[in-house]
């Protein structure tokens, strides 16, 4: 499926090293506020090229909407967004043509298909991550006139944790490090893991502020299980936590349960989130991302034809993808929120008839 949500639903199109990539946003509100401005800027912090923690391919990410906005404002119908890829080198990938390479979909997009777009992964690659931040620029715009707001920052590389969350730093930070104190130790496990033709792995922070209680949809369409399902999406995502996460599983009842006096909750180790639902509280998960796949060095794999091999590649790759996959992240968050406000709206009567009044 190249879709996501039930109300505010975005579906993605493009490939890696085709034409161009974008999305079609179905279900946003007449008379947003369509900030171009912004939108670019959420996803100047997701290109490629920008420092030396990220891959050296050259892309301006220029965003151009085709329909859906009028004057400035959204007009209810379907929101089309398009950007044009303008640095592909697709002969990096000539010599992989046939080879299926260690970490990549090439293995499992082969034997679903029996064809792949070799070019830098074609769909399967992390280029696709760019129109979802397209179509989540434009959720956090909706969000934002309901004063709801999504914050995102590494609090991990190589086995080097954050011990702070300070999330103003993070959009300063050259690497989104929301901890300044091990900041440096982690540019230089990146920077060590890149001149050693290698990659490291990392998590990323997210934090929702003020959403409302009741958001998500109990049993099948909770709203931690679809954050969950929205984080896992991204490509080398392999972990989400939410809350206090897996240490939930090595404490006490005693100590896991958030108490609850008349001025709300006096901790949150469920992130926000009771039964699938919002309860007020700040909702915060984790997002691990494993080492990215693409890495210089040589690595024993197997062509289609079933020979052994020599897997060598060439080209421009991130040494750690969480870092840019925090704008991602980010994006993915407020896509759910977004969506899980539409599907909130009619669930009582009393709101129903304060509508049509």
């Amino acid at each position: 499926m190249n879709s996501f949500g039930k109300r505010f639903v975005f579906t993605t199109f493009g490939e890696s090293h085709g034409k161009a990539i974008g999305c079609v946003i179905d279900g946003v509100p007449a008379g947003l506020e369509i900030d171009e401005e912004f939108i670019q800027k959420e996803l100047d912090k997701r290109k490629p090229g920008q420092n030396v923690f990220s891959t050296a391919r050259k892309e301006a990410d220029k965003v151009e909407i085709l329909s859906g906005v009028f004057e400035g404002k959204s007009t209810g119908t379907p929101i089309a967004m398009v950007i044009y890829n303008k640095d592909q080198k697709s002969r990096d990938y000539s010599n992989i043509k046939d080879i299926f390479r260690p970490g990549h979909a090439d293995f499992t997009y082969w034997y679903k298909y029996g064809i792949r777009d070799y070019r830098g992964g074609g769909r399967s690659s992390a280029r696709e991550t760019a129109a979802r931040v397209a179509a989540g620029a434009v959720a956090k715009l909706m969000l934002k006139e309901l004063g709801i707001e999504v914050e995102g920052g590494v609090c991990e590389i190589a086995g080097i944790i954050s011990r702070k969350k300070d999330f103003e730093y993070a959009k300063k930070s050259e690497i989104f490090a929301l901890d300044p104190d091990v900041e440096e130790a982690q540019k230089e496990a990146v920077l060590e893991a890149k001149n050693e033709h290698d990659s490291v792995g990392g998590a990323v922070c997210i934090r929702i502020n003020n959403a409302p209680i009741g958001l998500g949809e109990p049993i099948y369409y909770k709203l931690d299980a679809v954050l969950a399902d929205a984080m896992m999406s991204i490509n080398a995502a392999k972990a989400v936590e939410i809350g206090r996460g897996i240490e939930s599983a090595r404490i006490k009842g005693s100590e896991n349960n958030d108490q609850i006096s008349k001025d709300g909750f006096l901790s949150n180790n469920a992130g926000g989130i009771l039964g699938g639902i919002s309860n007020g509280d700040t909702i915060e998960l984790k997002v691990y991302f494993k080492p990215t796949p693409s890495i210089f060095k040589p690595q024993k794999t197997i062509d289609i034809y079933g020979k052994e091999v020599i897997c060598e590649l060439k080209g421009r790759h991130d040494p750690c993808v969480a870092i840019r996959g925090v704008a991602v992240a980010e994006a993915m968050a407020a896509l759910v929120i977004a969506d899980m406000l539409l599907l909130n709206m009619g669930r009582r009567m009393d709101g129903i008839r304060k509508y049509y009044s």
